[in-house]
């Protein structure tokens, strides 16, 4: 019996999930992008560029740190992979990166991103900065009022913020609204997803740009442990791209437990979650094949997360199958579960988490650890734009 693989087949699938369902006038977009991305993946010129970005401008590699305080409390040795000090503030500048290089070699003109709580729209419009090129950022309007300073960030950059107001005014409505645009301006733009999500070739190229994180961890851990491989690797999922990149060069070592952790919201049934793989069904959303939270009849059910950056019903088909085949364990961690980890971080270790990275660290209090465990924790972003909800719920 062959080994199961977790690379992403030829045809864009995980197994049954992937793929391209989308619009005809987007085929040959699509096409153009597979072919583009096919190019550059052994490009050493691309590659060098790519690498001297991270390394100069992002700050890369980003430290893998020793939680001394936090690894005594929950008996285990806890690293900390600190995405939260690159330049931005989270893992986002390392996919938008590459895919703004990748557009600009397309000869596209113009650029466009959806966002969530931000982070992703605020580094593709500093790259869209660095690169001279026009960028539109489609936002949910309430995740524009909650995410007030990022949306700032993203107009001084010189990015055009549009506010979306359709259906619940987050993630997945500012997604419809820039794929409409899309449909509408196939030939001179250039379309930066932000997650591991959307039609192949996005979701593994997403996850490629990402892989990064994991690579980093393997030489940072062989420094500090003596050895390349974790007992656990644990990140937050909403779409999936911090998680891919740090699951990308583990997935084929049995050895290392993946712990995925979905937004909970307030609970699993309580009709008010982003838990999509513990509620979701098949069905397609965005162009992929995957889980989705729905209806009976397929309609979407609007997720709910105290986080911007986890408040979508689906989740990249690459989760989708680990999820599947048992490779990852997939938890979930509501809302008052990530506030308290978060306060935990805080004044444990003096460093404040964004509310995304807050849901994988309240996983540390569902899993029992050996204290020769070496447990890395994915911190995927800074904390400094969810202050106003950290104010509004730890009011002294």
């Amino acid at each position: 019996m062959n080994k199961l693989t977790y690379k992403v087949d030829e045809n864009g699938y995980y197994g049954n999930f992937g793929g391209e369902y989308i619009p005809e006038i987007l085929h040959a977009v699509v096409e153009e992008l597979k072919k583009a991305y096919a190019s550059i993946e052994n490009d050493s010129k691309f590659q060098a560029e790519y690498d001297s970005l991270l390394r100069d401008y992002v700050g890369r590699p980003s430290p893998l740190y020793y939680a001394t305080r936090l690894s005594k409390k929950y008996g285990a040795k806890i690293y900390l992979k600190r995405e939260d000090l690159n330049h931005t503030g989270s893992h986002k500048i390392n996919n938008a990166i590459g895919q703004v290089l990748l557009a600009r070699k397309m000869g596209k003109k113009n650029i466009i991103a959806e966002t969530g709580a931000g982070q992703h729209g605020v580094a593709t419009a500093t790259v869209c900065a660095l690169m001279d090129m026009p960028c539109k950022v489609f936002m949910g309007a309430l995740d524009v009022a909650r995410q007030a300073p990022n949306v700032e960030k993203m107009k001084m950059l010189g990015a055009e913020v549009i506010a979306v107001e359709s259906g619940n005014k987050t993630l997945k409505d500012a997604t419809n609204e820039a794929i409409r645009h899309w449909c509408s301006h196939p030939k001179d733009t250039y379309y930066v997803i932000g997650s591991t999500v959307g039609p192949n070739p996005y979701p593994s190229m997403v996850a490629k740009f990402q892989s990064v994180i994991s690579r980093e961890i393997k030489s940072q851990l062989m420094e500090k442990e003596n050895t390349a491989s974790p007992d656990y690797v644990i990140a937050c999922v909403g779409g999936g791209s911090n998680a891919a990149g740090a699951f990308y060069h583990f997935l084929e070592d049995d050895k290392v437990r993946l712990v995925a952790v979905e937004a909970g919201g307030l609970g699993i049934d309580s009709g008010k979650t982003a838990a999509t793989m513990h509620c979701g069904r098949v069905g397609i959303i965005h162009g992929s094949r995957t889980y989705v939270m729905q209806t009976d009849d397929g309609q979407i059910i609007e997720p709910y997360s105290i986080s911007a950056g986890l408040d979508y019903p689906g989740i990249g088909p690459l989760h989708a199958f680990l999820s599947e085949n048992g490779r990852s364990k997939v938890l979930a961690a509501n809302d008052d579960e990530a506030l308290n980890a978060a306060m935990e971080l805080t004044r444990l270790e003096g460093i404040i988490p964004a509310l995304e990275s807050a849901h994988a660290l309240a996983a540390l209090g569902k899993i029992k650890f050996s204290p020769s465990d070496i447990v890395v924790v994915n911190l995927s972003g800074r904390g400094d734009k969810d202050m106003a909800t950290y104010l509004k719920y730890f009011k002294s």
